[in-house]
């Protein structure tokens, strides 16, 4: 992809890295003319669902957070089958390419970078994301000496319900937690014990714990102890190696709970104080010291009162009396002026941040701007929210900003973009099963269809490789084979009967009787749809019409007694010939709750064949006799 344009935007030119879930490309953007970093997932995984989810829970962790520690996300999108997300580009290397050129790093070096890399890990956590992958690769140096986060590509969303499969045990094993190589979920602390290690291993150039496999890396964590720092690096302070070794506590609540208490203890190391200072529950009584204990802190005595000194003091205490109540009087005037001018300012120039979510980005963009507040659009696929809608937001509701300020919306781009497959010449299972994988509702349509063998697809709507969504309709025609309708006229139904088996057709179960004036045509077949010499699929219906001459025709009454009182009875009445696949349809009606109960029927026989009568009662068989034949 090197030097081609995606989206019309961004011309990538050159590769700067490879992951096992994306190519990331050093890029131009071409509408500002900045350097950016643009990340598209692998082809090979553009129609798996279980990494464009991955894929999609990295553009929206990004898309919640904007800290000057992390690479932040500037937008997000698909060129054809290209997904991709543009990142923030930083110029430099990563935290392992240092450690791998310097070895171990100092500890005040070591300090800071773990500090920043805590700071971006407070604000990911307080906005609900869980890295899950922190490790020196993922921690970016620029040229200028920032420290940037990167790569949350299987961070998770920390209030999610689902996680795909295999996204328990993810990260990289010379960094990842106790809990992660057991395969349980990942958290915060997770978060802290990697950092932890990262930690270790710039002040000692090492990692804590290797060995020949990742399954051998991964039992280290859960039983190991690594080699002291001291061993390693006798200069780091013991301070500092504290903070590092409980930050690796295999159990989880021995470790720091938040990145911002094991920061403020590095600090505190660094700057050689205690960890943190741990304050009483409620301060001492302060007294003042009495005339005895000056004695003996000062070795002199105290000058003894007298009359004129007490009249000196009282003035002395006067004067400043004066001078301390003007001065604060000034003191409270400046400092109320100030505090009033700084409430206006604040009031002028700060504002509540409306809730937009479930509004259309337009309308939503038109809130925020009358506001005054400024917005960076970025787009999700979702099939569960309609394009267009605002669906989170950040910062949220009711939270208080400046004016200018950026609300980040994130914003439905409808269900995801497949690529049709290919279905024509699968057999129709095959095919409507391979269809339902891709979560689309299939409608089966059988054709006529001469060259292709029965139950095979001949073709599909949409066309192969035609750009869909999973609310897309498919349709597809599967044949039905072909045959041609024979001349039925004049025959017996029997005859009939059989000529329609040897095409591979079928008998229709409804026939239709038109009287007749003469006897010899009695029980012949007068009409046929579909007509002779038509072509249809295999087993179709062809629906006959049926002389019947009144003198001869053959009726058969008989009384049926309803099952109940309680409920309308639907009545059926079938006849079937002996020998016959067929069950002609001879009489149907449905009876209220207030008729009788023993109702007369009468039925017709289509000629002198004995047949099977059968009496349905909603839909069950309640009798089974024999009529008819010679």
């Amino acid at each position: 992809m090197k030097e081609k344009i995606l989206a019309n935007r961004y011309r990538l030119t050159e590769q700067i890295g490879m992951g096992g879930m994306a190519i990331v490309y050093r890029a131009v953007d071409l509408r500002t003319g900045h350097n950016v970093a643009v990340k598209v997932l692998r082809p090979e995984y553009n129609e798996d669902s279980e990494f464009i989810s991955r894929f999609q829970r990295e553009a929206e962790a990004a898309s919640k957070m904007t800290h000057h520690n992390i690479v932040n996300l500037l937008d997000v999108g698909m060129d054809g089958e290209n997904r991709y997300l543009v990142m923030e580009y930083v110029q430099g290397k990563t935290l392992k390419t240092v450690i791998q050129e310097r070895g171990k790093l100092s500890p005040a070096l070591a300090g800071q970078i773990a500090i920043r890399i805590l700071s971006a890990l407070e604000h990911a956590h307080r906005n609900g994301i869980v890295h899950r992958d922190i490790k020196p690769q993922n921690i970016l140096v620029h040229a200028d000496g920032h420290i940037k986060v990167a790569d949350f590509g299987i961070a998770r969303i920390a209030n999610s319900s689902t996680l795909t499969k295999g996204d328990n045990v993810m990260g990289s094993v010379h960094y990842f937690s106790p809990e992660q190589a057991r395969g349980e979920g990942a958290n915060a602390t997770s978060d802290i014990y990697s950092t932890g290690v990262v930690l270790y291993e710039m002040l000692t150039g090492r990692v804590p714990y290797d060995g020949d496999n990742p399954v051998a890396v991964a039992m280290q964590h859960l039983h190991a102890t690594p080699v002291p720092i001291q061993n390693l690096a006798p200069d780091v302070p013991p301070a500092l190696v504290r903070v590092c070794m409980k930050a690796m506590e295999k159990n989880p609540a021995l470790r720091y709970q938040t990145a911002r208490d094991m920061a403020a203890d590095i600090r505190a190391a660094l700057e050689n104080r205690p960890e943190r200072p741990v304050y009483p529950e409620k301060e001492l009584d302060v007294q003042q010291p009495k005339p005895q204990m000056i004695r003996e802190e000062t070795g002199r005595q105290p000058i003894s009162d007298t009359g004129r000194n007490r009249n000196q003091a009282a003035r002395r205490r006067k004067i400043w009396t004066v001078i301390m109540t003007t001065a604060l009087g000034i003191a409270l005037g400046v400092g109320l002026f100030f505090g009033i001018t700084a409430l206006i300012n604040n009031i002028y120039t700060t504002v509540y941040v409306p809730s937009v979510i479930g509004l259309d980005v337009k309308d939503a963009e038109e809130l925020l701007s009358k506001e005054d507040i400024n917005f960076k659009e970025v787009y999700f696929n979702s099939d569960e929210v309609k394009a267009n809608i605002v669906f989170s937001q950040n910062p949220e509701e009711r939270e208080i900003i400046r004016k200018g300020d950026t609300v980040i919306l994130s914003v439905s781009s409808g269900p995801a973009q497949l690529t049709m497959p290919n279905v024509v010449d699968m057999n129709v299972d095959e095919a409507t099963e391979l269809l339902k994988r891709y979560g689309f509702t299939v409608t089966i349509l059988p054709v006529i269809s001469g060259d292709a063998t029965v139950n095979t697809v001949v073709s599909q709507t949409p066309v192969a490789n035609e750009k869909v969504t999973k609310d897309t309709p498919v349709s597809i025609y599967k044949s039905g084979g072909k045959t041609t309708v024979p001349l039925l006229k004049n025959l017996t139904l029997a005859e009939a009967e059989e000529l329609l088996k040897q095409n591979d057709l079928r008998i229709g179960t409804t026939l239709t009787y038109v009287d007749t004036r003469s006897a010899k045509e009695h029980g012949k077949i007068t009409g046929q749809t579909p007509a002779e010499n038509l072509e249809v699929m295999l087993d179709s219906e062809v629906s006959l019409s049926i002389y019947r001459y009144p003198t001869d025709r053959a009726d058969y009454s008989f009384e049926v007694t309803l099952n109940t009182a309680e409920a309308d009875v639907a009545l059926r009445i079938t006849l079937q010939a002996d020998e016959s696949a067929v069950e002609f349809e001879s009489f149907s009606h449905t009876y209220p709750t207030d008729m009788e109960r023993k109702q007369p029927v009468t039925i017709n026989l289509p000629d002198a064949r004995h047949y099977t009568c059968r009496v349905y009662q909603n839909g069950e068989v309640t009798e089974e006799f024999g009529i008819g034949g010679q």
